[in-house]
């Protein structure tokens, strides 16, 4: 499949549903930076270790070049996204379904974002994906289960795997700095906070930039006529445009998020943001290293949690806690629907 960016401009301007199909994309990757980055700084600034603009551009720069970097060295989250599900062979209808299921992401995240609520981009973009093939096919056989249950392995990994890595890292730090003058070591933090914040930004573009990217890759290949995207490439200009909109998107804040995250749910010092940000990362390359789609907001949150745990269990605010969860249980069913029903509506308009 040619995936040239001259080709792809020509079918751009060529053919309308592929362009607003490129649109709805770039829009619900800036969504993602705008509502789902911050998670990856908000503890950095509720520590105050960085003040929040400051932060917000750090983020950005290093959302860019996680795309950018690890979608290079390994686009296996890509791939997995864009085999999850069957669109049919009829490539016209399913590129009208792909728009639907793209529109439903950009409605649900921006309405949970105005209740400044963390939200799921991945499981919107999954529950988007899947109920435009459901509304295609008119039952299962569109939804290839070996690579959707991945997201069932993820959901439970993120959540396991983040906490205890949180639990580990932060009591391994509070063992060893038992003797460690308070002040020296609130200094040394704040600079290995903002590494962390840093490298917990990096994975999120890492993670989240391959999904869409291979959303994109849908679209191109419906638009050739091509059912799936097998033998296609994922060329530099694509991670460059998907990169730099993420960072955009980022870089316009999350101020809401950032106090839900790293203020609301657990009051932290500066060693233990410092060890949410570690495990939240180590858990996003995990993942990402072995094609698993997982939630950014799951494994910083779970991450928390894990942390909070090591002082004491009522450390944690679960009033927040429950609000994310429900969230999270609401986006499959949720943007699902919409997008089956916009799936249904778009198929018959077009």
């Amino acid at each position: 499949m040619d995936v040239s960016l001259g080709l792809f401009l020509q079918q751009v301007l060529s053919n309308p549903i592929l362009a607003i199909t490129v649109l709805l994309t770039l829009g619900v990757i800036f969504v993602n930076g705008w509502t789902d980055a911050p998670n990856a700084i908000a503890t950095c600034i509720s520590t105050r270790c960085m003040n929040v603009r400051p932060a917000i551009i750090m983020s950005a720069i290093f959302n860019f070049l996680g795309v950018l970097i690890m979608t290079h060295i390994n686009a296996s989250v890509a791939s997995t996204i864009s085999n999850m599900v069957d669109f049919g062979t009829n490539t016209n209808e399913a590129l009208v379904a792909l728009c639907a299921a793209l529109f439903s992401i950009v409605v649900y995240s921006v309405g949970a974002s105005i209740f400044g609520i963390p939200t799921s981009e991945s499981h919107s973009l999954i529950a988007g994906l899947t109920g435009a093939a459901l509304a295609i096919h008119g039952g299962l056989d569109g939804v290839n289960g070996a690579e959707w249950v991945k997201v069932i392995y993820g959901l439970v990994l993120s959540l396991v795997v983040g906490f205890a890595l949180g639990w580990g890292i932060c009591k391994l730090l509070t063992i060893a700095c038992v003797n460690v003058d308070r002040r020296r070591a609130n200094g040394a933090f704040t600079y290995l906070q903002i590494l962390g914040a840093a490298f917990m930004s990096f994975m999120h573009g890492a993670q989240d930039g391959q999904k869409f990217i291979g959303v994109l890759l849908l679209g191109v290949a419906f638009c050739n006529g091509q059912p799936d995207v097998s033998g296609a490439v994922i060329p530099v200009w694509l991670m460059l445009l998907c990169s730099t909109v993420m960072g955009v998107g980022t870089s316009v804040g999350g101020e809401k998020i950032i106090k839900s995250v790293g203020m609301d749910m657990v009051k932290l010092e500066k060693f233990q943001g410092f060890s949410a940000d570690l495990a939240g990362a180590i858990s996003i390359l995990l993942s990402t290293l072995f094609g698993i789609p997982v939630s950014t907001t799951h494994c910083k949150t779970s991450a928390i949690m894990g942390v909070g745990a090591v002082k004491r269990i009522s450390a944690i605010n679960f009033a927040v806690v429950r609000d994310m969860m429900l969230t999270w249980i609401f986006t499959f069913p949720g943007c699902g629907l919409i997008s089956y029903v916009m799936a249904k509506v778009f198929m018959f308009v077009f």
